[in-house]
């Protein structure tokens, strides 16, 4: 079968979405990629969180797949909204990378390393937020913009570090393209639901051909990140960070995180499971920590986002 892979242009979409081809034609079938420009794409001096959330890089290509342009789009999974439009499916979830955050600076090799009011750079209000609980006397910045760009304006000395998904980097290849790249200890910054994974969105009528590049290790974490993040009902606009991991043995450990962007109150939580009911895991934690107000700090953390 002839299938259309809708893709954004920046050189990890092309990455991932090439990544897939690849593996479709294994499969046997003849695949072709389309680019289109997603709202994401083209607004680059705004944090996502005034303008919309991670949905801005998924909506040109959900319309590309329902208009019949395009079979199958290839995100990010952590940019995929917990709510897809009717008529698109989540296809399959691929083998994750790892999950790390990563910090990349010319001069300093880890965050301990930082002096007090060295800037770093990201949009994310995750990562902010758990780097200003550690760190509360470091600068952040924002820093929008794709992987080369963001890159750059480090080396042109706009930022003494940046933050980057350690995944991304690894699969472009570009992990020695700055002096220090360091994974950032998960303890101290939970990961962003679904990160260092890819997940494939498509119409309903190409699902038996998506669902077998489906890795189930990755389907089970990352549907345990997301129900949390439902159940919260948190996009980009709010803080949170999850992570669940299956273990050798079939448990499973799930520990979250939200809390307000200047880093000044956080709420964390952990949960223990197994294989065996991993469908009620996500809401499970995300139930326990509402008992404990995490809605409450949620929407102080929106207005707070939306001041800035």
């Amino acid at each position: 079968m002839r299938l259309t892979i809708a893709t954004r242009g920046s050189k990890l979409a092309l990455w991932q979405s090439n990544h897939i081809k690849s593996e479709l034609e294994k499969l046997g079938h003849e695949v072709e990629l389309k680019i289109f420009k997603t709202k994401g794409d083209k607004i680059l001096d705004t944090p996502l969180a005034l303008i919309g959330g991670k949905g801005l890089f998924t909506k040109e290509l959900e319309d590309a797949m329902l208009r019949g342009d395009a079979d199958l789009a290839v995100h990010s999974l952590k940019d995929v909204p917990t709510q897809l439009p009717e008529g698109l499916v989540l296809g399959a979830i691929t083998k994750r990378e790892v999950t790390n955050d990563a910090l990349l600076s010319q001069k300093y090799a880890t965050i301990e390393d930082l002096p007090p009011n060295a800037v770093v750079g990201t949009t994310s209000l995750r990562r902010r937020m758990q780097l200003l609980h550690y760190r509360p006397d470091l600068v952040i910045k924002n820093l929008r913009g794709n992987v080369d760009t963001r890159i750059r304006k480090l080396k042109d000395g706009e930022f003494d570090a940046i933050i980057l998904a350690y995944a991304g980097l690894k699969r472009l290849g570009i992990l020695d393209s700055v002096r220090y790249v360091s994974k950032i200890d998960e303890n101290l910054m939970i990961p962003a639901m679904g990160q260092a994974a890819l997940g494939i969105e498509c119409r309903p009528d190409v699902l038996d051909i998506v669902k077998e590049l489906n890795d189930e290790r990755s389907q089970i974490e990352t549907k345990i990140e997301r129900d949390f993040v439902d159940r919260l009902q948190g996009g980009c606009q709010v803080p949170i960070g999850v992570k669940a991991q299956v273990l050798e043995n079939g448990d499973i450990v799930a520990k979250a995180v939200v809390g307000l962007p200047d880093g000044s109150e956080l709420l964390k939580d952990k949960i223990f499971g197994s294989v065996k009911n991993y469908t009620e895991l996500g809401r499970e934690l995300a139930e326990s920590m509402i008992e404990q107000g995490a809605k409450e700090l949620l929407a102080k953390a929106e207005k707070m986002a939306f001041k800035e």
